[in-house]
Formats: structure tokens, sequence, C-alpha cells
């Protein structure tokens, strides 16, 4: 069973690694510029990683554990986001990242 979380929390870095990359790119000029950008390209690729890995877990953890879990990429990238764009992050943040750690928390109770 630990491969399958293994999967679940390696496909959740991806996707964040690949959310971040993405965010690099998209000071590009145009749309087209962005699209050929080296970080764009990464970002997808690591994108398609998180979903075969998400696949992976699906086989043996319920979707409504999953699937809840995935949320907590929402949480890093906003708390990243902060860090390396310098974008806001105020009380409505902080408040919204513990809410969904919380619910994730709560979801993977044994």
């Amino acid at each position: 069973m630990m491969i399958y979380y293994g999967a679940l929390a390696v496909g959740i870095l991806a996707g964040i690694g690949g959310q971040i990359l993405l965010k690099a790119g998209a000071d590009a000029p145009d749309f087209v510029s962005q699209l050929m950008r080296p970080s764009t390209l990464l970002g997808l690729a690591l994108y398609g990683s998180a979903a075969f890995l998400y696949i992976i877990a699906l086989r043996k953890i319920p979707v409504s554990v999953a699937f809840p879990s995935v949320s907590l990429s929402y949480a890093i990238v906003a708390v990243a986001g902060h860090f390396l764009f310098g974008e806001p992050f105020g009380l409505k943040q902080v408040a919204g990242i513990l809410l969904i750690v919380g619910g994730v928390a709560l979801i993977n109770q044994a």
C-alpha cells in the first residue's frame, strides 16, 4: 500500500513543480513564446507525470481520499508563489491553507 501512497505523494510534488515552472514561464511577451519556453515545456511534462502517478495511486487509494489529498498542492503552491514570485500572502491565504490542511488530515485519518 505504501507504493500507492508514495505514487500519490510524488505525483503531488510533480504537480507542484509543474505549476511553479508554468508560472516561471508566464512572463513571455506572447502566448506562443510562453509555450516554447523550456520552463513551460518542463512544467507540462511534470503535469503529465503527475497524472500518471495519480492513476497508479488510484489503483488502491479511494478517490475520496486521493483527490482531496491533491489539494495540498494548492497550499504549497500558494506559499511557494509568495516566496518565489512575491505574490500576496495574507490572513485570508493563511486561513484557507489551514482549512485545506485540516481537511486533508481529517480525510486521511485511519
